[in-house]
């Protein structure tokens, strides 16, 4: 099953830095069972009437499950694609159907050519076109996890700044033109495009991060103080389907001699998918203004803590060999990678030290290394043969014996440095 791209971005804190050195599961009940315990501090207006744009993808049904937990009463937007090839989600929310598009109908798509072509191709569509379907309404909070282009961020928030009372945006720390200097906060230089109208992510992905600045603006427009812009960096957690994270607690389960990239104490951020969600939730109850990196654990933690709490969550006998990046730029072939951890040192020096301190006194909670690892490790334990070899398959993971021949290669080479 191939990823769409909602998403691939909504667990993506930028595809460059994705996978290489070049560019039991948890039902609906126990989710929202998750949610409510791990609650973030904070003031709460129970009852509030809340609009999701996309709901349907990763990041949307953990955000759902938080906001029903606390008593709140939902609309989910979308075209409804995601919902039917999932076998229809959140019965008992109203759903209202459209295009994030304003100029499309919610079943049109993209052909393989890159022509526009409807469900029943040589009919003309019925389906609702564009917002049409949100007109008439009013909320109290609107989060939008699936804006991705300017035009319909700017359409969707022109719409509703004046039928909803706030507007909380999730972007990227992909919006970040550099990345080489550690700790630095929101207020770091972005990217920009040359040319602001484009509708395409580039070949590399490279106008994700620029695309999404322009996104913010537009809300900013719209809404002024009424708005939370959200910067998360890499989304973990049970039902993420980019297999990123996911590698290392299956890997350590696996047992045996296990490669990490890099130094024991070089830093790593990650958030659950789980506490962004109920974040998400507290920043539209509070209305709390402002542009936040969501990055966590509250400091960066030390690669050796990684890889630790994914040791512990298979309960397995793995040992982690850390081997520094100078060697593995010699070692890995193109597109063989080891996912999230990067160089701590040069252009990505700071990409895992985003500062977070704004975030956490707007109310970002995270828990702990261990519950992410184990309920990672616990959802992709009970999904399918064939999902869980997905994983093993994936051209951007590192199989089993080049990880074997790498190391392999790194003990010869530290024996001969010790004669």
């Amino acid at each position: 099953m191939s990823l769409s791209r909602r998403e691939f971005m909504h667990t993506s804190a930028g595809s460059a830095v994705t996978f290489s050195l070049a560019g039991a599961a948890l039902t609906h009940a126990s989710r929202s069972a998750v949610a409510s315990e791990h609650s973030a501090a904070g003031p709460r207006n129970a009852g509030l009437k809340i609009l999701i744009l996309g709901g349907t993808g990763f990041l949307g049904p953990a955000t759902i499950d938080a906001a029903k937990a606390r008593g709140h009463t939902l609309t989910l937007f979308n075209r409804g694609k995601t919902e039917k090839r999932k076998g229809g989600l959140y019965p008992d929310i109203e759903k209202l159907y459209g295009n994030r598009d304003p100029d499309r109908r919610s079943d049109e798509t993209k052909d393989a050519k890159g022509e526009w072509v409807v469900s029943a191709p040589g009919e003309k569509s019925s389906a609702p076109k564009g917002l049409e379907s949100l007109k008439g309404h009013t909320w109290d909070v609107v989060i939008d996890n699936s804006g991705y282009f300017p035009r319909h961020v700017k359409a969707s928030a022109e719409l509703l700044a004046a039928s909803a009372k706030h507007y909380v945006f999730v972007s990227t720390v992909s919006v970040y033109s550099k990345n080489d200097q550690a700790n630095a906060d929101e207020s770091a230089e972005v990217g920009t495009l040359t040319d602001p109208t484009v509708e395409a992510m580039g070949s590399q992905f490279e106008n994700y991060g620029p695309l999404k600045v322009l996104c913010e603006n537009a809300v900013r427009d719209a809404f002024k103080e009424r708005c939370s812009i959200v910067r998360p960096g890499f989304i973990v957690g049970p039902n993420d389907e980019t297999d990123r994270y996911t590698y290392w607690p299956a890997r350590f389960a696996k047992g045996g001699e296990v490669l990490v990239p890099g130094s024991p104490t070089d830093p790593a951020q990650i958030i659950d998918v789980r506490d962004l969600g109920e974040w998400l939730v507290s920043l539209g109850e509070s209305r709390t203004p402002g542009t936040f990196n969501a990055v966590g654990p509250a400091k960066p933690a030390p690669e050796a803590d990684i890889a630790e709490s994914c040791r512990k969550a298979g309960n397995s006998d793995a040992k982690a060999t850390f081997v520094p990046w100078e060697f593995l730029e010699k070692s890995l072939k193109p597109g063989e990678g080891l996912p999230i951890l990067l160089p701590y040192g040069g252009e990505t020096a700071g990409f895992h030290t985003r500062s977070n301190a704004a975030a956490i006194k707007a109310g970002l909670k995270f828990r702990t290394l261990e519950d992410t690892a184990s309920s990672m490790l616990a959802w992709f334990n009970a999904q399918t043969p064939e999902r869980q070899e997905r994983l093993w398959k994936n051209p951007g993971i590192l199989k089993s014996e080049r990880e074997a021949e790498i190391l392999a290669a790194w003990r010869t080479e530290t024996a001969a440095e010790k004669k």
